[in-house]
């Protein structure tokens, strides 16, 4: 651990001052697209909305398990779920998504617009910014390329918008409880581990200054 954390500090003193471009490939967004987020924010949160727009109020990280960007765009260009998605299938029809994917090179692809809801991360979608890493497997561990891009994309969205928070996916249900968490059914959950702990520990040193707060506390009976 020792050592990984002198190599990341010297990575991040070295790699984070570059610029980056964001290269735009949309997604399908059309009036079933549409018409299926109004749906999941009226049933999920008790939002009722003429359009699905979200105020950011904190980013997400993820990976994708899947090997490559394009294989991921496919994963997510449909309006709807593919039957292999079963488990939350029967919640929504929405097909999971997010605003942004960073793929093993670092290269960053907008696939919705940044104040459109995506379908990410349960219970907090309504307010939540996702960025998915390609990979993430052992075959296909993150990149520091996808390091460096995620402390970029992290401190331009904290530019434009009042981010609070930064976590992981797998610090979602930590805001169970909280005035942030708005899933209505308590047996909806997911298990999830990414994007890992250590990629999380690295981005965080990346953006330090940036002041932002982390997932509090599990809260536990």
């Amino acid at each position: 651990m020792k050592y990984f954390t002198i190599c990341l500090s010297l990575f991040l003193l070295f790699s984070c001052g570059t610029s980056k471009k964001i290269v735009s490939k949309p997604v399908v967004f059309d009036d079933q697209r549409k018409q299926l987020t109004l749906e999941y924010l009226d049933n999920r949160y008790g939002l009722k909305q003429e359009s699905p727009t979200i105020t950011p109020k904190m980013i997400v990280l993820h990976w994708t398990a899947i090997p490559t960007f394009e294989k991921t765009f496919e994963a997510f260009n449909s309006s709807t779920i593919p039957n292999q998605r079963p488990d939350i299938k029967s919640v929504s029809g929405l097909n999971v998504s997010s605003q942004f994917v960073v793929d093993q090179d670092g290269t960053i692809y907008s696939l919705m617009p940044e104040t459109t809801m995506a379908r990410h991360v349960i219970g907090l979608n309504y307010c939540a910014i996702g960025v998915e890493n390609v990979g993430g497997t052992k075959d296909m561990p993150l990149t520091k390329r996808q390091i460096k891009a995620n402390i970029w994309l992290v401190k331009y969205l904290a530019k434009k918008y009042n981010i609070e928070y930064l976590i992981g996916h797998y610090e979602y249900t930590n805001f169970e409880g909280t005035d942030l968490w708005l899933e209505k059914d308590s047996n909806y959950r997911t298990e999830k581990t990414d994007p890992g702990e250590d990629f999380m520990i690295a981005v965080k040193k990346g953006v330090k200054g940036l002041h932002l707060k982390y997932a509090p506390k599990k809260f536990s009976i």
